[in-house]
């Protein structure tokens, strides 16, 4: 109740911040939209006299809140439409305008990611981000990060700051469950389904949008959507040169640096531009270090029918091991759990005593390297081709180039784990050692897709697409010994493990959306997937083998219906399926079947409003809402179990019947662009039929079912709302309240009340101020303080049990506590 007063407060204090010259003057406000067809044009650039004002919100509305007497210039642009510019008079009264745009005719990058979009038509939810949008969220932390204020998304962080490893996860699906892509093509390891975005630090710096769909979605390359998709575009037709550098400097020592340059359009036809980035953080829990370097490049040339664009990105990426949580006792200070933990062997007496010394930021690894070390280069040849005046064709060519390693301090292990003898000094035989090992991968991912669309401009009532892509994942997996207090008969780099896998993945889709009547749309979209994994060779001293194929068939059909202008319902359902991951089929305990695929079967329908102008709230008001719900019945779903491999990963294990089912609200008002305050809030039940919850003894064996039940699935929170209320209390300094509370989550799928993560609420604070020197184009100071009431709070974690000495089930609970008040500062500067 105290945050929400305090939040109330700020809602009711922050329009006295507003200046009264300010409300005294005469405001532009309007939309704009597809000359053609009607559409708004969300994330178009608003300039006055040359300088960018704002841009249009998803209705495709700004405003431009003060225009001083005398004559002006109003000058819109978006890619690929004309830049539409208009003489304008300042005046003390409001104008309103309607300003349309003509396609320009040159085709643009983003052509070639629209085909997997969402928009009104689809009768899904999505919500989409432009680059305006993340760059007043942007720090330095993670694009999860930048995605927490969005609806049903719950973010954590290793490392407690938002930088290194963060995790993601929509409607309670982690991010093996998310499919992501860049400019269409696929982002999510083909072995393990997760995105890691800590191999591309920075990379926000170089979205242009982006796009979060819920549910199923449309058909996307790559992986299936099995709760959201996140379609990233690095597109950006920037006709003019530009140069720019963001800097910021905070708590834990993190630092983010950068630089990006563009030319401009060179000759009509060709585009350069780059970015260079180093982010750096000791972060908040010790010894959880991050050391980023990334790099972003594109040429491109464009003609009136033809783009041709070249990208490339990579980044390598050095954190220390942080992926083992602090034990519960050391959170909760319960000093008979910390014995527990001691006894059976979780925790040495020396780790305990260091535990109790360094608290919630406790970590686990001494070792000064302890770290995982990863390089991620991409490479990317995209056409996009006009082929007549109702065509046009996008295709890419892509190669991905992975390969790095976890170097780890492993005490008192066995030689014969390692293929290592035991070592005889005459009457004493030798059987264990302290070691210190590397595990590695080296993998290459290519592949091309296409999408054929039709649009014709003189009747839109019919739009299609045929699409598809084929890509082909090899990846080898060793381990090498690189020091051994008994090395025996190994060598420096003794490999002791190695196995290779190879995957392949094509598929094609057809999607259509038809105008059966003027209010009523329908829409349709049928997707055949074909997988073929094989993985062999030697892992733990043990042979490993899988040969499996998979053939999916995924249907989608919507429909939405306009009740009038800015208002629409929509419906759809859609079919999801996916194969299980590496882990599944690697890592399952001893006696549970082979996994199985899943198969999720999605209902949405909702309610949408988008007003630029809303009376009822008062003149000068933007209002949008919309209404969600959902149904996501699941078959043979594979779900968290709470426990995670030697590597951090989480280990799952399928159930027959499963359901996740909710109501998402989101809504967004605004005055003027003086003060604004958007909302998400998901309500939602998540839940595994006729459950069985299995224990294990002290080999990780199964013991004991229960007896068959109702339970709540995993890492599913039945409460997640966000909220931020922003203003601009003088010109140019903007300041938000960004609030965010996430209900209970249980760290397995026993819903037990000793098995859980707390509910927890967070109130950061943003502050962005720009000014436009003489010297230089623009300079903006940014401050954002996360967690501003200081609270302790944990937003993930892992469990595991099994019998201890006295033969009772004990519970071993882990936690990943984030980091209590701290602080980001930046200065950005454009050249």
């Amino acid at each position: 109740m105290k945050n929400l007063l305090v939040l109330g407060g700020a809602l009711v204090a922050l329009p006295m911040l507003v200046p009264q010259w300010a409300r005294a003057q005469g405001p532009v406000a309007g939309t704009v939209t597809d000359a053609r067809s009607g559409t708004a044009l969300p994330g178009a650039t608003v300039l006055l006299d040359g300088a960018v004002v704002g841009a249009t919100d998803a209705a495709g509305a700004f405003t431009v809140p003060v225009v001083p007497t005398g004559s002006h210039e109003l000058r819109i642009t978006f890619v690929g439409y004309e830049a539409l510019a208009r003489p304008l008079q300042g005046q003390t009264a409001e104008q309103r305008l309607a300003l349309g745009l003509q396609a320009s005719g040159v085709l643009t990058g983003e052509a070639l990611v629209t085909a997997s979009r969402a928009n009104d038509r689809t009768a899904t939810a999505y919500t989409n981000l432009d680059r305006q949008d993340l760059a007043k969220r942007n720090f330095g932390q993670d694009i999860p990060y930048l995605l927490d204020q969005t609806p049903s998304v719950v973010v954590n962080s290793d490392g407690g700051a938002g930088v290194g490893y963060t995790d993601i996860r929509i409607r309670g699906t982690s991010n093996t469950g998310i499919n992501m892509t860049i400019n269409g093509v696929p982002l999510n390891d083909a072995e393990s389904h997760g995105s890691f975005l800590v191999n591309l630090p920075d990379l926000a710096s170089s979205v242009s949008s982006l796009q979060v769909q819920r549910g199923v979605g449309t058909s996307q390359n790559g992986g299936a959507a099995f709760g959201a998709s996140i379609n990233i575009s690095t597109f950006d037709a920037r006709r003019e040169a530009y140069a720019e550098t963001q800097n910021t400097y905070g708590s834990f020592d993190t630092w983010k640096n950068n630089v990006s340059f563009g030319t401009g359009l060179l000759g009509g036809h060709f585009t350069v531009d780059g970015r260079l980035s180093r982010i750096a953080t000791d972060g908040y829990m010790n010894r959880a270090a991050s050391d980023l370097k990334s790099y972003y490049f594109s040429a491109g040339y464009q003609g009136k029918n033809t783009l041709l664009k070249f990208i490339t990105f990579s980044g390598r990426e050095k954190t220390y091991q942080s992926w083992n949580g602090v034990p519960e006792p050391l959170l909760t200070g319960n000093r008979a759990l910390l014995q527990q933990f001691i006894d059976n062997g979780e925790l040495s007496e020396a780790d305990a005593a260091r535990g109790l010394r360094e608290g919630r930021r406790y970590s686990y690894y001494t070792y000064d390297n302890q770290t995982d070390n990863y390089q991620q280069n991409h490479y990317q040849l995209h056409l996009s081709q006009g082929l007549g005046t109702d065509w046009n064709l996008g295709a890419a060519l892509h190669l991905t180039r992975g390969f790095g390693y976890y170097e780890s301090y492993r005490a008192n292990r066995k030689l014969t784990n390692y293929g290592l003898d035991n070592v005889v000094l005459r009457d004493t035989t030798i059987t264990r050692t302290n070691l210190i090992d590397q595990k590695w991968l080296d993998n290459y991912f290519y592949g091309g897709t296409f999408a054929l669309n039709y649009q014709p401009k003189a009747n839109d009532k019919l739009q299609a697409t045929i699409g598809g892509a084929w890509n082909r994942f090899e990846n080898d997996h060793y381990g090498e010994v690189i020091w051994a207090q008994y090395a025996s008969n190994g060598n420096i780099r003794h490999r002791y493990y190695f196995n290779d896998a190879v995957k392949t993945d094509y598929h094609g889709y057809a999607r259509a959306t038809w105008q059966v009547l003027p209010r009523l749309s329908i829409y349709g979209d049928m997707q055949v997937r074909h997988i073929q994994y094989n993985l062999d060779g030697v892992e733990n001293q043990d042979s490993i083998g899988t040969h499996v194929s998979y053939t999916f068939v995924n249907p989608k059909a919507g429909a939405t219906f306009s009740l009038s202008e800015g208002q629409l319902l929509y419906a759809s359902y859609a079919v999801g399926q996916r194969e299980p991951v590496r882990a599944d089929f690697t890592d399952r305990p001893a006696g549970d079947a082979s996994a199985k695929a899943e198969r999720l079967n999605d209902v949405e329908a909702g309610y949408r409003i988008s007003r630029p102008e809303a009376s009822v709230f008062g003149p000068n008001t933007a209002l949008r809402f919309e209404a969600n719900y959902f149904y996501m019945s699941y078959r043979n779903q594979l779900v968290a179990t709470g426990r995670l491999n030697d590597v951090g990963t989480a280990l799952r294990t399928n159930v027959r019947r499963s359901y996740r089912t909710g109501l998402e609200l989101t809504g967004y008002v605004a005055a003027n662009d003086l003060i604004s305050l958007s909302s998400t809030l998901t309500l939602s039940r998540n839940r595994i039929l006729n459950y069985r919850d299995v224990t294990y003894d002290a080999d990780f064996l199964p013991v004991e079912a229960a007896e068959a039940r109702t339970t709540t699935i995993s890492y599913s929170p039945s409460v997640v709302s966000a909220h931020t209320l922003e203003g601009q209390p003088l010109k140019g300094l903007r300041v938000a309240l960004l609030y965010k509370t996430v209900g209970e989550q249980f760290l397995d799928n026993s819903a037990s009340a000793n098995k859980r993560i707390a509910p927890y609420q967070v109130l950061d604070f943003r502050l962005r101020y720009t000014i436009k020197p003489v010297f230089v184009k623009e300079i903006e100071l940014g401050l954002l303080v996360n967690n501003v009431l200081n609270r302790e709070y944990v937003a993930n974690g892992y469990t595991y049990g099994y019998p201890g000495a006295d033969g009772r089930q004990q519970t071993f609970n882990f936690y990943f506590p984030q980091a209590t008040r701290n602080f980001l500062a930046s200065v950005g500067v454009k050249f």
